[in-house]
């Protein structure tokens, strides 16, 4: 019988315990929260302030009524992230933010409302708004994108990978209105590439090994344009003597 009070005393207590310990979370959560509350962590330097420029959240605002995935998605958008992670905490108070930057490799360029964007594209083809760029060593980016839209993303991603691992030396891309694609690389200058983007894979091998043929010759100085729109019929442009 003592034993059997013991383990009933022992379960009113933690119960005890549990509900106080709820009682306290759910205060906690009604609690509002405060810029001072913000927390930021990981890569890149915006500030609370850029957070509160570029999302919906008004502060004061309880810690129980924010919608992080929403919040995390204002923000991806906003200022062009790789990565958002948004945590409601209760030990410490506040709201923890974590951010994942995008690292540009080229120069972009697309058109809003017929107006023209100046901004980076990086490896993945992910378009950067200026404004969300900071401290960034431009001498270092080569490779300008022109007419730049976001069906253009993973196309782009193949020719950054195909630029890094044939050593070609990209130094112009370019989307016509219609989608029609042109490259310029340094020794092959302007390649026609065309309309399809699902030829893309081929057209990059045969950019390879041109850049491969031509490298220990001089031909390359001749080389006009080359044509790839259809890859099984290659065509080379060279200058008339």
């Amino acid at each position: 019988m003592k034993k059997q009070k013991k383990i009933k005393n022992r379960s009113f207590l933690l119960l005890i315990l549990f509900l106080f310990s709820t009682s306290l979370i759910s205060l906690k959560t009604l609690k509002e929260v405060n810029v001072q509350d913000i927390r930021i962590s990981g890569s890149g330097l915006f500030s609370k302030n850029d957070l509160l420029k570029n999302s919906s959240l008004k502060f004061p605002i309880r810690l129980i009524f924010i919608n992080t995935n929403f919040l995390e998605k204002e923000l991806k958008q906003n200022l062009s992230l790789k990565h958002v992670s948004a945590r409601r905490q209760i030990i410490p108070f506040g709201l923890k933010i974590h951010i994942n930057t995008r690292n540009p490799i080229a120069f972009g360029e697309r058109i809003v409302n017929d107006e023209k964007i100046s901004g980076f594209v990086d490896k993945d083809g992910f378009f950067i708004n200026k404004q969300n760029t900071e401290n960034i060593n431009t001498s270092e980016l080569t490779i300008q994108v022109v007419g730049w839209e976001k069906k253009f993303k993973k196309i782009l991603s193949k020719i950054f990978i195909a630029q890094e691992k044939y050593s070609l030396e990209i130094v112009k891309i370019t989307f016509s209105t219609n989608g029609f694609l042109i490259l310029e690389e340094k020794d092959l200058k302007k390649i026609f590439l065309g309309l399809n983007p699902n030829l893309i894979n081929d057209q990059l091998q045969i950019i390879k090994n041109l850049k491969n043929e031509f490298k220990d010759n001089s031909f390359s100085e001749k080389i006009d344009n080359i044509d790839l729109t259809y890859p099984n019929k290659p065509k080379i442009k060279v200058f008339k003597p």
